[in-house]
């Protein structure tokens, strides 16, 4: 009887050892399950809070790109000659307001270098740059108390030659957007 009992035993052992064996597999299986849907969720909501970012930026970015625009034509030499010329100004008077506009007119729109990419906002800065060096090279060429439409007579020559430094920049911007 004995090693009938013992037999049982040995048995009833292994079956144990059997099912716990099961039960840890079984628990492992649904613990990954649980952790990977977790996962899986959390991905979701990534994603989602990512499509809502992108659906309140972009609108904000072109925004940033058209004032950019906008402040590239105002600094052209065309456009700030026609809004800063009064009559009664010499060319120094004329020079200083135009650089003033430029100046002006950037710190206005600085916030917008976090919305535009780094090489638009490189450009843009260095249209402005350049637009202030064009006057004031144009203005070094004639006495300050000169006409101011020979002052912009000597601006509009010095960009003849090539492009406006506006005007690449300009063209960077509208590839820049049409990629986005």
């Amino acid at each position: 009887m004995e090693t009938v009992v013992l037999s049982f035993l040995c048995a009833l052992v292994a079956v144990l050892a059997t099912l716990a064996l099961a039960g840890y597999v079984f628990y492992r299986i649904t613990q990954r399950y649980f952790d990977n849907q977790q996962k899986m969720q959390m991905l979701q909501m990534r994603i989602d809070e990512h499509r809502e970012a992108v659906k309140l930026v972009t609108p904000i970015r072109l925004q940033a790109y058209e004032r950019m625009a906008l402040f590239l034509e105002r600094i052209s030499p065309e456009s700030l000659v026609l809004r800063c010329y009064q009559s009664g100004m010499d060319a120094k008077a004329l020079q200083n307001t135009m650089t003033k506009a430029i100046r002006d007119e950037w710190e206005h729109n600085l916030s917008q270098q976090v919305y535009v990419s780094s090489k638009a906002w490189k450009m843009i800065r260095e249209a402005k740059e350049e637009m202030t060096g064009v006057i004031n090279s144009a203005a070094i060429t004639i006495p300050a108390d000169a006409d101011p439409t020979r002052l912009a007579s000597a601006i509009f020559s010095s960009t003849l030659a090539g492009q406006t430094p506006t005007a690449v920049a300009l063209e960077f911007l509208k590839q820049e957007m049409q990629e986005l």
